[in-house]
């Protein structure tokens, strides 16, 4: 049996062309020998189409949609995920699409509703099993969450299924592709069913799909697996004695691979045509630097240097040979001046008041107002390049190098910039290896170094890991091996800082727990 795993990257809202896409994969597929064509969840409108699927116009377009494509699709079965208005309840649903017709819909049954998902704002949960006949199998769908909880898997055991199709939009993380695995290899070994595993790809705000689509058989072993990253249509023999170990992948190079996904899409699906890049000398801007330039064409990169008096000689030889490495657009902005104008017109306010964060914050703002500037006279978008350890502690600048339309490394810890800047200079040499090497610097006052101020990144990495993503509280990590300073200063300083992070640019969620959408706290609060 030829099944096409129809691995494709939605538009949110983009209901017309993701039919076109659905209608021309699946052709493309019939003419290929494919007898069913599977696209991943809610592929007709994109995941996650949040309050969109409160509009009636919005679910008439799907439902109108949806009967057009088994209109232009006679010849071969689709299952199409969509969401679908019915008895006065909105469903996240899968139709099995035959002979021009709607041939029945699944309903999904388990509604996720933590971290980024909020499925039950939505949707209503369903109650029966699909299960429909292909010549003389048995075929059960699921959907997404159904395949990690007993309840629907236990439903299809006893219907004795030859086949389980689980359609899905799994937002990245690193590692989740491990924890995918075992859970369907799981669900295959308990039904004694093959399972066909079909995720999303592309990415939406602040989620990535990763796609890596693949089917392990009822013996539970793994017989086919799909790219990641990457658009595909794959057509498989669902029956392949094929035996194939679980892909090895180097979590690196997983990880740059989502950030480039996220950052692309995010450009080009909201239509901004360049960008443009605070380059400092330090490695969190470097790192933007390199996935920018392997994403677009150099003409639409603009970095720009913005020297303050602070700024060592080393900062601007080694960005310029970062330039020189990617050949991108470059500009140089000496600030000085700037500054020394708000200093002078502030003389009267601040007299008898010592220089500190203040004047330090002032030039980190100097430096949006000009990125800001540039980008709207260019209709670009700035890249901030704040990484996650920095907006954890609050050691970056409101309305200064937090402004942007996209925070690229706002989930990737410190300790992952120095991995992720490895990774790619193993493939080319194209951060100079100064950057890697200097102590982190702020370079906002003389002889200023991050760790002067802050626990060693790999410690603070860990403990905002532990807080952060795992919840544990102050006691717990102090039990851990943390000094108790360390872990009450950090944690001081990730509460106090919430205000900061409410106001930040959006960026691409990598880790179990990211700031935004996928962790909420009160910015007002005491605990």
């Amino acid at each position: 049996m030829k099944i096409a795993l129809a691995q494709i990257n939605s538009f949110v809202g983009d209901i017309e062309n993701n039919s076109i896409l659905i209608i021309k994969r699946a052709r493309e597929a019939s003419e290929n020998g494919a007898e069913l064509l599977i696209t991943p969840e809610l592929s007709l409108c994109g995941y996650p189409p949040e309050d969109l699927v409160l509009r009636e116009d919005f679910l008439k377009a799907c439902s109108k949609s949806l009967t057009r494509i088994a209109q232009a699709l006679p010849s071969i079965k689709v299952i199409v995920g969509h969401p679908l208005k019915k008895g006065g309840k909105i469903f996240n649903a899968a139709s099995l699409l035959f002979n021009g017709k709607i041939q029945g819909t699944y309903f999904k049954k388990i509604l996720p509703n933590y971290g980024v998902f909020d499925e039950n704002r939505y949707f209503e949960p369903g109650e029966k099993e699909f299960i429909f006949k292909h010549k003389s199998l048995k075929i059960g769908l699921l959907i997404c969450e159904d395949a990690w909880s007993l309840s629907p898997s236990k439903l299809l055991k006893k219907k004795l299924v030859d086949v389980i199709i689980v359609i899905n939009a799994s937002p990245y993380e690193i590692e989740k592709y491990d924890a995918r695995v075992k859970i369907i290899t799981k669900l295959a070994n308990e039904t004694k069913s093959t399972v066909i595993y079909l995720n999303a790809i592309g990415g939406q705000d602040e989620l990535i799909f990763d796609g890596g689509s693949f089917v392990v058989n009822k013996q539970a072993k793994l017989t086919h697996q799909l790219s990641f990253f990457k658009e595909e249509t794959a057509i498989i023999d669902v029956f392949s004695k094929a035996n194939i170990n679980n892909t090895f992948y180097n979590k690196e190079a997983h990880l740059y691979e989502a950030l480039k996904l996220g950052l692309r899409d995010y450009v080009v699906k909201n239509n901004f045509k360049s960008i443009f890049i605070g380059l400092s000398g330090g490695i969190d801007s470097a790192l933007v630097l390199a996935l920018a330039n392997d994403v677009f064409d150099k003409r639409d990169i603009t970095a720009v240097m913005m020297p303050s008096e602070f700024t060592a000689k080393i900062s601007i030889i080694e960005s310029r040979k970062m330039i020189k490495n990617t050949g991108v657009n470059y500009k140089e902005i000496d600030i000085q001046s700037i500054f020394k104008l708000f200093r002078k017109t502030l003389s009267s306010e601040f007299k008898n008041k010592p220089f500190d964060t203040t004047e330090e914050n002032l030039q980190a703002r100097i430096r949006g107002v000009l990125l800001m500037a540039l980008s709207n006279k260019f209709s670009g978008l700035v890249i901030s390049t704040s990484n996650k350890s920095e907006t954890a502690v609050g050691y970056t600048t409101l309305y200064g190098d937090m402004v942007g339309g996209f925070a690229l490394l706002k989930d990737v810890p410190k300790t992952w910039v120095y991995k992720l800047a490895h990774y790619r200079n193993s493939i080319s040499n194209i951060i100079p290896n100064e950057i890697i090497k200097r102590p982190p610097t702020a370079e906002l006052r003389h002889g200023q170094l991050d760790q002067n101020s802050l626990p060693k990144y790999e410690i603070l990495d860990k403990i905002i890991e532990l807080y952060i993503e795992k919840d544990l509280d102050i006691a717990s990590i102090v039990k851990k091996g943390f000094s108790s300073k360390n872990v009450n200063r950090v944690v001081k300083l990730i509460n106090n800082n919430e205000f900061k992070r409410a106001q930040s640019p959006i960026g691409p969620k990598i880790t179990h727990r990211a700031f935004g959408k996928d962790r909420r706290y009160p910015i007002t609060f005491k605990h």
